[in-house]
């Protein structure tokens, strides 16, 4: 079988980037502490992906196998990309709509509340209206995002928030995924555009970090953690059944 240069690339590269997020597993640890508080006084954990693909991380925490039930989806249709790739872009950065977007889940209603936010970037309007809020209404701010395009990007760039502010500096908690700047990596010969995105295996190898860390701290808190089983295995909607009881008051797309 012939080398194959690109595909070699593209592995070492993601396992890299994945290595990089493992080091900082004490920041990971830190935030799973908060998490594991929150959930433990069944309350529910809010995750949001101000942004197109970054909805992947939150799918990717929400109603499956090795999930937490606990958790309250931010599915919001605004930023979905089945509703348009460019419109998604629009409403991302508008100023104002996150805040809304949170009135409209309910989120923030009573203080000491946790939402997590999951955007690569971490620059549009979305993010940073989302943590600015989240901070006013007492809650508490897990960032899943990186600095490489923060601290590279023009303050008056387009994509930007109008104040200019970046996600990973206004949250409680900076869990940095690494994101290579320009996000594709793998160039092509004969091609000058880059291939290889990598920001969805950014973000959703911490955030399973985050929680499979949350799901720790409460073993040891003498708590069961609230996580779902593949309902494809024999007994599991039965399993899931008494999880799915408790919190379908509080999550908004569980069923």
């Amino acid at each position: 079988m012939p080398e194959n240069k690109e595909l070699s690339f593209y592995l070492d590269t993601i396992i890299e980037i994945m290595n990089n997020i493992a080091a900082e597993i004490e920041t990971i640890q830190a935030a799973a502490q908060t998490v594991a508080e929150v959930i433990a006084r069944d309350d529910v954990v809010h995750v949001v992906g101000p942004g197109g693909h970054s909805n992947m991380a939150v799918e990717e925490v929400f109603w499956r196998a090795g999930g937490f039930a606990a958790v309250n989806a931010i599915l919001d249709p605004g930023t979905n990309l089945i509703h348009g790739g460019a419109r998604s872009m629009v409403v991302e950065r508008t100023p104002g709509y996150g805040i809304k977007v949170l009135d409209a889940y309910r989120v923030g209603l009573k203080p000491g509340e946790l939402i997590i936010i999951a955007n690569a970037y971490g620059v549009n309007s979305m993010c940073i209206d989302l943590v600015l809020e989240a901070r006013k209404r007492g809650m508490t701010t897990i960032a899943v995002t990186s600095r490489s395009y923060a601290d590279k990007l023009a303050g008056d760039h387009p994509s930007r928030h109008p104040s200019g502010k970046n996600l990973y500096q206004e949250a409680d908690f900076f869990l940095n995924n690494h994101l290579p700047y320009g996000d594709a990596i793998v160039a092509v010969e004969g091609s000058d555009r880059k291939m290889g995105p990598t920001s969805t295996f950014c973000n959703v190898f911490t955030i399973n970090l985050l929680m499979i860390e949350t799901a720790k701290v409460l073993v040891a808190m003498g708590v069961e953690p609230p996580v779902l089983v593949s309902g494809n295995l024999p007994g599991g909607d039965e399993a899931n059944k008494r999880l799915i009881d408790k919190y379908i008051p509080k999550v908004k797309h569980l069923m």
